[in-house]
């Protein structure tokens, strides 16, 4: 494994997940257990974003934690480690013009799916048997997932896969913001903020903003209105 990383914090030393959920499936003769996690959802800019990992049964590695948990330095550093680690990983995004017509539980499908076809692809064409997913929504269907609550930090495979999707778009974010100048990508990830909130009032949205948002009703008076779907759905993530 390639990198170092710095010691951990002491907060977080009790806070390990484990292989316990993976263990369950594995037990069973389940050969391809993957974690999934998603990122960008309450974003304004940029894409949604789902991680897919799935570990080794028979090599450990240490520091990993709910990305939450940790700063953007230290997922930064643990990425390498944990690319280098995983059997198989992979992301798959939904651009912000998909997540305006599709809105965001479609948006969150797509992207997982995706995710899957390039997670497939590093394991021989198979595919994955079970996922493994934070929360209790089931965004990848088919009758494979297990939904766990406060999953980043029960399963080590769900832990991966967040440090991998929230590095991932961090960087990607990084280089929209040296395209889209103005609205402090760098430092927002898209997110809301007061200077990204300022940032469109004075520039309006760009390409990348999710223009279906309730934003963009505060920007009226540039001309410019909410876009919404075919059939006048909107966005229920506002």
């Amino acid at each position: 494994m390639t990198g170092q990383v710095r010691q951990l914090r002491r907060s977080l030393k009790k806070s390990a997940p484990g292989l316990r959920h993976e263990r369950a499936h594995w037990d069973r003769g389940v050969q391809f257990v993957a974690g999934l996690d998603e990122v960008g959802k309450g974003s304004w800019a940029g894409p949604l974003t789902v991680g897919a990992a799935i570990v080794p049964k028979d090599r450990r590695i240490y520091k990993v934690r709910d990305s939450k948990m940790l700063s953007a330095d230290e997922r930064e550093e643990l990425f390498d480690r944990i690319a280098d680690w995983c059997e198989a990983w992979a992301v798959g995004h939904a651009s912000p013009s998909e997540c305006d017509e599709l809105g965001m539980s479609n948006a969150q499908r797509l992207a997982a799916q995706r995710c899957l076809d390039a997670l497939s692809s590093q394991i021989g064409g198979a595919e994955v048997e079970v996922a493994l997913l934070d929360g209790k929504w089931d965004f990848v269907g088919g009758g494979r997932a297990t939904t766990i609550v406060r999953g980043e930090r029960e399963s080590l495979s769900i832990a991966a896969a967040s440090i991998l999707a929230k590095v991932t778009r961090d960087r990607l974010m990084r280089e929209l913001d040296d395209e889209h100048p103005g609205y402090w990508l760098s430092e927002n990830k898209g997110y809301p903020c007061h200077r990204h909130r300022s940032a469109l009032q004075i520039l309006g949205p760009s390409t990348i903003h999710r223009q279906s948002w309730a934003f963009m009703d505060s920007l009226a008076w540039r001309g410019l209105t909410r876009y919404i779907p075919d059939g006048g759905q909107g966005t229920l993530f506002v």
